[in-house]
């Protein structure tokens, strides 16, 4: 064991005298006393006066025996004093003493004869309090026994940083001897660990006084050297009594097995925290493309570093899948997402490409199989797998990666796709808990992706229905200009029932129709074409818009729906319009040099309910006026009330557009959401001129 220089940092010049206290003698408090051959007390310690209660000018020239022996001793003293300055012999025991206060204190002595520089002989004294010294050797004898036994690495280092003393269990934790600890540094004795870091705690720690506690390490010593561990450690400064900084302890606690099982709770809660968000964010919608691109961002940074999610085209284009011995897998490219930006992004296939995959890529294997694929530990062979061609593999080397998975996406019994995951900067490779984890995120995902292709499916059906039962073009009837425009629903709905329609009747005459049948879908659709055909249909009849409304209503009752309807006739001669209305929005008219104005109209009930009659309205319609008729899909909002989005519609048409044309676009663009859940039918009639 190396022991600290005793003249301190200075070299040879001495450390200045403490104030207080320090060192153990100190602590014990020893007296020193001397005596003549003749047994007179010729010097007296300020100790010797605190232990015994007599001061050096009561002590001084008096016999030691008869001063601080009791009576019944006195022959004994006289004996051991006669036996130390005969022989030499040095004498050692407890014996009681007389204090000055009349108390008997038993005193540790150790007791020797001394020759001076004449020859004459002396007796020396050291003497301590008997108990003040058991205490003291008790306590040494339990740090000692604590240190040595205590399951608890303990290590003391000097001021400088190096070790000059470790227990029994620190060997043990280091794989090294105390011979091999002392006199050496941090990073000479924990070559494994980040030295540096430790050795930044322990210095601030010795310049600071502050403690720190129960701080971990992790990594490996020479004990288990291909092993990681982790440790608790503790580091304290040393101060003698007086202050003096001696170095620094420190204790280390091997909480493998603890940090082990924490890591893996919290590794848990991350995962049910993960699959908690991937079913909440994956399949808001019953878009397919949409749905990849949830799952990749769930997917990334929490599981990997980069995913990738592909869809066989087949799937997507309602094909049968290819034949089990076809050799190559034909994919589309969903979504690519990266944690942070690298190359590996460019060995993906971008966002709606499609590519043929050989029977040697780990992806074509995975749908082939329906099983997923796991390599914890990358290699160049492995990367020519995952790659799609020699290049794409260099770039996934240069980024890094080095493990990788693939999982199927799995829907009622169908293979959809695969989820590619990999990591770079990530340390960690796969293991089976990802690989469970990432099946859980893709069977999520692989439904959604199966609802929203289905779904597509069948708005493709009934939209393409919707739009073969609506008029491909408006026609131009007499006196009047028309625009039209219908809108499907967003993408996260069905299409629903909406139509217009412009139809010629005697006498240069024009009906204008406008309905919305509830519901969406094909039934939707279905329902819309019977009451178009049945409103054309009476309306060659040139029966009052009132009479047209109450046979749609009897026919929609026995459809069992329900519908809104604005029907309205315009006679260019009389330059007059009538109009009624079943349950329907009001229509918005525009006069020259007037602003729009909503007509104020009998609402009537929606068609279906049956039995109530309904009211029309006459108005003039002179050329250049204008009448805007409308389904909800336009104004209805989730977030602003019916009456807002009204007067912001009559705001918009308040400014003119170079045609009709321009108005529908423009009302469709400023009121429509993308994301509304309502289809949308649109029809301006502009009268004009008649001759």
């Amino acid at each position: 064991m190396t022991t600290a220089d005793p003249f301190g940092p200075m070299g040879d010049q001495p450390t200045p005298a403490a104030t207080q206290p320090s060192g153990l003698l100190d602590l014990l408090g020893v007296a020193a006393v001397l005596l003549d051959a003749e047994g007179r007390i010729v010097l007296w310690s300020p100790q010797a006066e605190e232990l015994f209660g007599y001061t050096a000018d009561e002590a001084l020239g008096r016999f030691a025996g008869r001063l601080l022996v009791h009576e019944r001793h006195l022959d004994l003293v006289v004996s051991l004093f006669t036996e130390v300055m005969g022989t030499g012999q040095s004498w050692a025991g407890a014996f009681p003493v007389r204090h000055k206060d009349g108390s008997t204190r038993l005193v540790e002595f150790r007791n020797m004869r001394l020759l001076d520089d004449r020859g004459d002989f002396y007796a020396l004294g050291i003497a301590t309090d008997e108990a003040v010294l058991r205490q003291v050797e008790r306590d040494v004898a339990l740090s000692t026994r604590l240190v040595a036994q205590s399951p608890i690495g303990l290590a003391v280092l000097d001021t400088d940083l190096r070790y000059l003393a470790v227990n029994p269990a620190l060997e043990r934790i280091n794989g090294l001897s105390a011979e091999d600890h002392l006199g050496r540094s941090v990073p000479e004795v924990l070559p494994f660990l980040d030295a540096d870091e430790i050795e930044g705690a322990l210095r601030q720690v010795l310049e600071t006084g502050d403690p720190l506690v129960d701080q971990y390490t992790l990594g490996r010593t020479a004990a288990d050297p291909d092993h990681d561990h982790a440790w608790s450690v503790s580091y304290y400064r040393l101060e003698d009594p007086g202050g003096r900084v001696l170095g620094v302890a420190g204790l280390v606690v091997d909480v493998t097995d603890r940090y082990r099982a924490t890591t893996e709770v919290a590794r848990a809660r991350r995962r049910l925290a993960l699959l908690a968000d991937g079913s909440a964010r994956i399949g808001t919608t019953l878009e397919v493309e949409r749905t990849a691109r949830e799952l990749a961002e769930v997917a990334v940074p929490e599981l990997a570093d980069v995913a990738a999610v592909d869809v066989l085209d087949s799937v997507l284009e309602d094909r049968p899948p290819p034949a089990p011995g076809t050799r190559q897998a034909r994919f589309r490219a969903l979504a690519v997402k990266a944690a942070y930006p690298t190359e590996a992004v460019r060995a993906a296939d971008p966002p709606g490409h499609i590519a043929g995959y050989g029977p040697d890529r780990l992806a074509t294997r995975c749908v082939r199989t329906g099983r997923p694929i796991l390599i914890p530990h990358v290699d160049e062979d492995d990367l020519a797998h995952i790659a799609r061609d020699p290049e794409a593999a260099a770039l996934l080397s240069r980024a890094g990666i080095h493990t990788y998975l693939t999982t199927p996406l799995i829907a009622r019994g169908e293979v959809l796709g695969a989820l590619g995951l990999t990591r770079a900067r990530n340390p960690l490779p796969f293991d089976e808990d990802d690989l469970t984890l990432a099946g859980e995120l893709a069977d999520r995902a692989a439904v959604c992706i199966d609802n929203a292709r289905l779904y597509q499916g069948q708005r493709n059906a009934a939209l393409t229905l919707q739009r073969s039962l609506l008029p491909a073009r408006p026609p131009q009837p007499s006196g009047l200009e028309i625009a039209t425009r219908y809108q499907p629903a967003g993408t996260t709905s069905e299409v629903g029932g909406d139509w217009f329609d412009v139809i010629p009747l005697v006498a240069d005459k024009t009906a204008l129709v406008v309905g919305d049948v509830m519901g969406s879908g094909i039934a939707a659709a279905t329902t819309m074409g019977r009451l178009r055909t049945a409103s054309s249909t009476l309306a060659d009849l040139d029966i009052p818009p009132t009479d047209v409304l109450r046979h749609i209503d009897k026919i929609t009752a026995d459809l069992e729906q329900y519908a809104t309807c604005a029907y309205a006739v315009y006679d260019p001669h009389r330059a007059a319009c009538r109009i009624a209305v079943a349950g329907h929005l009001p229509p918005v008219l525009m006069r020259a040099r007037r602003p729009p104005e909503l007509l104020d109209l009998p609402t009537g009930v929606p068609l279906g309910v049956g039995g109530v009659p309904f009211e029309s309205t006459t108005f003039d319609l002179h050329p250049g006026d204008q009448l805007v008729l409308y389904t909800d899909g336009l104004v209805e909002s989730r977030r602003h009330a019916i009456d807002e989005r009204l007067d912001l519609l009559c705001r918009l048409l308040a400014t003119p557009d170079p045609t009709l044309e321009d108005t529908c676009n423009r009302l469709l663009e400023t009121l429509r959401d993308p994301e509304d859940h309502d289809d949308v039918a649109v029809l301006i009639a502009r009268a004009r001129p008649w001759p």
